[in-house]
């Protein structure tokens, strides 16, 4: 065995059959791991672990692929795009010098752009998992990601949101009410994102007629997206919807891709479909990607790696395709990967620090199911930390609950909140705009104006007709 792969701590030495065992047994603990078979056995074997990890060299992942590079395509465009000119600077150092080095005052904002292309994502996995919470702060706060579409997202001083108007049978009226509601929060400048509850071309094209209509009707600076699959947003742009961003879940192997029903050519198939359209008027980043710790396990895909690198590895796919966003659904997969709010905590910062370090408009989705052993306030500390780092983006739900994907995630007053606490702003071009419709005021970074904004009341009468019409068709005034 390699001496690499072995450490010795007083008269007893640990061995580690290969890189992957390594990394895996120096990760922080959570469920999915131990699901897995990989996670450390004690806590003594993963400081091991850390202290033999921190003494490999850099040099080493760029070897020792942990997905042989014959049989996995994400493997082949880690490697085969890596930047060697960009990774000179530091090629030299060893985990634990490179850890240092990003604490450091050297590691600039500058810096840190310079040297994106020459991380691979297991070195940025790797050097994570010797970071406490607030080293992944640090570092993901002086990473600078700015992207455009019809609005420019992740400038200083900015902290935006995908308004989600999830309605459990894609009934139009209750999400327009959603859109109203959010907006009327001054949320949205992200993106306004729907999930279908059915997925099919019929109405994936009616839902992006109608968000496309709201969005020219009020001439909003934001974008939209019918998250559905990638097949049939092709479908949807070659018979003419109006269709902005291409969203794809992906994870950071070939067979969890598979497992999607996507690979790398069907997504440059789709980018370069959208790219063709040119609806963007401040830039040209059309995808919009999720991924989230535990996919590639779920999928069986994971090739003996812990997770948290398997999620790093779904990075570099999202980097390969200058996506306008990226979020980690950090908590929504379940219990069986992040059992509680702790792990959750941690897993949310991890996943920020590893998209920002490679590059990426990176967002996540501050949420946990039902059955996991997470509350509100887990929800808000999180959604605090990942602030205090500089996250580009979170969701915003009416009150904080999905009722069509039935799990917990931030709300519209979420997003004030963090604003209003740490003096950030949404969007440039969609400040200006939430400015002119009179939606928010000129005091500060979450000033809303008291009253209905009189752009909007004509739409809100509608609405409430609507809600009217329904009552007086079905006693009961239920409308179902």
């Amino acid at each position: 065995m390699s001496a690499k792969y072995r450490y010795t701590l007083g008269d007893r030495t640990y061995r580690f059959k290969d890189l992957a065992t390594l990394m895996a047994r120096a990760t922080p603990a959570r469920s999915g791991d131990r699901l897995a078979g990989v996670m450390a056995e004690t806590a003594e074997q993963r400081v091991v672990a850390q202290m033999a990890l921190a003494e490999l060299p850099l040099r080493q992942f760029l070897q020792e692929p942990l997905v042989p590079y014959e049989e996995d395509e994400v493997t082949r465009l880690i490697l085969d795009s890596h930047d060697r000119e960009a990774f000179a600077p530091i090629a030299h150092l060893t985990l634990g010098d490179f850890r240092n080095w990003l604490l450091s005052s050297s590691a600039t904002p500058a810096a840190l752009t310079a040297l994106r292309s020459g991380l691979t994502p297991e070195m940025v996995a790797a050097v994570s998992k010797l970071m406490r919470n607030q080293d992944l702060i640090l570092v993901a706060q002086k990473c600078r990601v700015t992207t455009a579409f019809r609005n420019t997202i992740g400038l200083p001083g900015r902290f935006s949101t995908r308004l989600q108007p999830n309605h459990p049978t894609d009934d139009a009226t209750g999400i327009a009410a959603s859109i109203l509601d959010g907006l009327m929060y001054a949320n949205g400048d992200a993106v306004i994102g729907i999930n279908p509850a059915t997925d099919n071309l019929a109405q994936c094209k009616r839902l992006l007629q109608l968000l496309d209509e709201v969005i020219q009707h009020y001439q909003i600076p934001t974008q939209a997206c019918v998250l559905t699959h990638v097949t049939t947003a092709l479908e949807a742009m070659a018979q003419g919807a109006p269709l902005d961003l291409v969203f794809q879940s992906i994870g950071g192997t070939e067979a969890t891709n598979r497992s999607f029903g996507v690979d790398l050519g069907l997504l440059a198939e789709a980018r370069d479909a959208a790219l063709q359209l040119k609806r963007g008027t401040l830039g040209n980043n059309v995808m919009y990607f999720e991924t989230g710790q535990g996919s590639a396990l779920s999928a069986n895909a994971h090739h003996g790696l812990d997770q948290q690198t398997c999620e790093a590895r779904a990075y570099a796919v999202a980097r390969h395709f200058q996506p306008l966003l990226v979020n980690s659904v950090v908590g929504f997969i379940g219990p069986e990967y992040l059992f509680d709010g702790r792990e959750i905590i941690r897993a949310g910062l991890e996943d920020h620090f590893c998209g920002k370090l490679l590059g990426l408009p990176m967002g996540v989705d501050v949420c946990y199911t039902n059955h996991a052993e997470a509350d509100q306030n887990d929800m808000d500390n999180l959604l605090t930390l990942l602030a205090v780092a500089g996250c580009t983006y979170i969701m915003g739900v009416p009150g904080a609950d999905d009722i069509m994907l039935n799990y917990q995630t931030t709300s519209f007053h979420d997003a004030l909140y963090v604003r209003e606490a740490l003096g950030l702003k949404p969007a440039p071009e969609f400040e200006q705009w939430l400015l002119r419709m009179q939606i928010m005021d000129e005091q500060g970074s979450a000033g809303l104006h008291r009253g209905l904004a009189p752009g909007f009341a004509p739409a809100l009468a509608r609405v409430l007709d609507a809600d009217s019409d329904v009552g007086e068709s079905h006693p009961g005034g239920s409308g179902k």
